[in-house]
């Protein structure tokens, strides 16, 4: 066994002491926000930093659970995180795969507009109107097909199918499938990592969305969970909200802590969703991300 020196241990000691600063560093804002969600209004008014609460509370989910209306919210916003998902997977997948073969006529046109896209988009206005045009406002539709296709997340995935050996197909071929058949049971099993980390990115968009539903969605039981958790810290902090959906004889906590509880109930189930992904999502972020 090789003796460490002296200099190679203090070396390791300030890493590992910098990195473990540095870590508490990231993780202390969330413990103060989960904390301070579950505080009593006279602590967190009367303590200056909360790591945990002495005296237990949930006044601010009370108030934020006392309508109905979040609820539905809630179930709108999962809709749209899994349609939505699957939607752009769908296209994602049908657009990169041809693009990631050699033989495809127009193929650097195509990836030109593709990149285009990624520098210029036709703006905000330009985009409603088409929405509009189309007949898609105040509809879910608008929230899922404007987006379908992520040029970035394009570009990896090509990538990540132009590694995949053309052996595979070319026999594919010899046994008689088409390329829809190639692309789903030879090309997808074999980029499942990569699938999972962009279905995670998807998703996550998906959820925190709440500009598109603000623009294109009129009905209030149509928004989604983000715009209705915006409401509230709006009405928390005494600005001009749908206040007649919540309790009036409910008394409104601080909205400091009505802002912690809204950002708990916007990432939690996204944190309980990443571990099942996280396995996958270091190799498929990495995997395509570099030409072969």
């Amino acid at each position: 066994m090789i003796k460490e020196s002296l200099g190679s241990r203090l070396f390791d000691l300030f890493n590992y002491s910098f990195l473990g600063l540095f870590g508490l560093a990231t993780v202390l804002p969330f413990i103060y926000v989960v904390a301070g969600s579950f505080t009593s209004p006279q602590e967190f008014i009367t303590r200056k930093l909360v790591l945990f609460p002495h005296e237990f509370s949930l006044e601010g989910y009370k108030y934020i659970f006392s309508t109905d209306v979040l609820l539905t919210s809630l179930g709108v916003t999962i809709f749209i995180t899994i349609a939505g998902t699957a939607i752009n997977l769908l296209f994602t997948c049908l657009m990169a795969y041809p693009l990631a073969r050699k033989d495809l006529d127009g193929r650097k046109i195509i990836m030109l507009g593709v990149v285009f896209s990624m520098l210029f988009s036709g703006g905000m206005i330009p985009t409603f109107l088409v929405v509009k045009s189309v007949g898609m406002l105040n509809t879910y539709w608008s929230l899922l097909l404007p987006g379908a296709i992520s040029a970035f997340n394009l570009i990896v995935l090509k990538n990540f199918f132009q590694q995949l050996p053309e052996g595979l197909e070319e026999s594919a071929k010899i046994d008689g499938c088409n390329d829809l058949r190639i692309l789903w049971q030879i090309v997808l099993p074999l980029s499942l990592p990569a699938i999972a980390t962009f279905s995670l990115f998807y998703a996550v968009n998906h959820w925190n969305a709440f500009f598109h539903a603000v623009l294109y969605i009129n009905d209030s039981y149509k928004w989604p969970i983000q715009v209705w958790l915006r409401q509230i810290v709006i009405l928390s902090s005494g600005g001009l909200g749908d206040s007649a959906t919540f309790d009036s004889n409910y008394v409104v906590p601080p909205g400091q802590i009505i802002k912690m509880s809204v950002i708990v109930i916007s990432t939690l189930p996204i944190l309980c969703v990443y571990p099942f992904l996280q396995k996958h999502f270091a190799k498929g972020a990495l995997i395509g991300s570099v030409k072969g």
